[in-house]
């Protein structure tokens, strides 16, 4: 597995996920 390679990249959707979810919340 190229986590080195990923983790940024994986990094950057949790934090999507995260700003979708806070996002919903503040909506709701």
């Amino acid at each position: 597995m190229g986590y080195g390679n990923n983790s940024g990249f994986a990094l950057i959707v949790v934090l999507f996920i995260l700003l979708i979810i806070v996002g919903a919340a503040y909506i709701c």
